[in-house]
């Protein structure tokens, strides 16, 4: 018997619409999807809803925190035991599987036990999550790099000031203990830190606050998972920002800003509800017009 493949598809953020094209032919292709919880349900949901017919059996392998049913030795078991089987295996990962994902554990169990692995990436949630209210990572005199990170790392290490912007991913838990530890460095007890929780989902809400009071804020309103936290300068340019934005003080001549200047801090509190957000799915990419394509 001729084994199959098993070929890791990042779902994205939870919405049908950032699904990447060579991610749905996968899907349509598979035999087997095994799906993660954050993402990968809503997508393989929305997917239905929009008439797409997936004929693949799905083996729900999702986690919630401090809950793993399915432990990842058994994950990784149950995908080579599909393929060795002739089947062709789709790991549908939330976000993009190689950014905090696990993907590449995966990966190399499939590949020492014989099994090929293809990769799709997705839209990771660290930066299209932070989009949908208004934030950028980088933005010109603002920021020039970021850091991800789980909130499990060792945060303490992480570099620069609030020029240095910070996303947080499974941060809620933590975020109290976090908080402290970035106030007490280069950042300060004033940076903004914005929380945006259930991106792309029908619970989108913002909460803004600075490192000094967002976790009193986010217990208030009861903040929770799923949800990115982004810590620098670079929230004061989201349009839930309270007062003036940066987006509006920034000429195009802003490289001074760039010197280490510090915008001034504001005391500020705030949370929102975002716009809803339609997702915009085909049921069937249209062929590309090649006269479009010419200069």
């Amino acid at each position: 018997m001729t084994c199959g493949t098993v070929t890791l598809v990042g779902a994205g953020p939870g919405d049908a619409g950032l699904l990447t094209l060579r991610g749905l032919r996968a899907l349509e292709h598979a035999d087997v999807i095994v799906a993660d919880r954050l993402g990968a349900r809503a997508v393989l949901d929305q997917l239905a809803d929009e008439g797409v017919v997936l004929t693949a059996e799905v083996i729900d392998v999702g986690k919630t925190p401090g809950h793993h049913p399915v432990p990842q030795n058994e994950i990784n078991a149950l995908l080579v035991r599909h393929a060795r089987a002739g089947r062709e295996v789709v790991r549908l990962k939330g976000g993009d599987p190689f950014v905090l994902g696990r993907g590449r554990e995966e990966a190399l169990y499939c590949e020492a036990e014989g099994v090929a692995v293809r990769v799709v990436p997705g839209v990771t949630s660290a930066i299209s999550v932070p989009a949908v209210a208004g934030i950028p990572l980088t933005h010109r005199g603002v920021a020039t790099a970021f850091t991800v990170a789980s909130a499990h790392d060792p945060i303490e290490q992480l570099p620069g000031g609030s020029d240095h912007t910070v996303v947080l991913l499974m941060g809620i838990g933590t975020l109290a203990h976090t908080a402290g530890i970035l106030a007490r460095g280069a950042r300060g007890a004033d940076c903004p830190v914005a929380i945006v929780e259930d991106g792309y989902g029908s619970g989108e809400r913002v909460t803004i606050g600075t490192l000094s009071t967002i976790a009193a804020l986010a217990a208030v309103r009861q903040v929770r998972n799923p949800a990115v936290v982004v810590v620098g300068d670079v929230v004061r340019l989201s349009s839930a920002w309270p007062g003036d934005s940066l987006s509006g003080a920034l000429s195009e001549d802003a490289e001074g800003d760039r010197d280490g200047t510090r915008f001034p801090a504001t005391s500020f509190e705030t949370a929102f509800r975002l716009p809803p957000v339609s997702p915009v799915l085909a049921h069937r990419p249209r062929p590309l017009d090649r006269k479009t394509l010419q200069p």
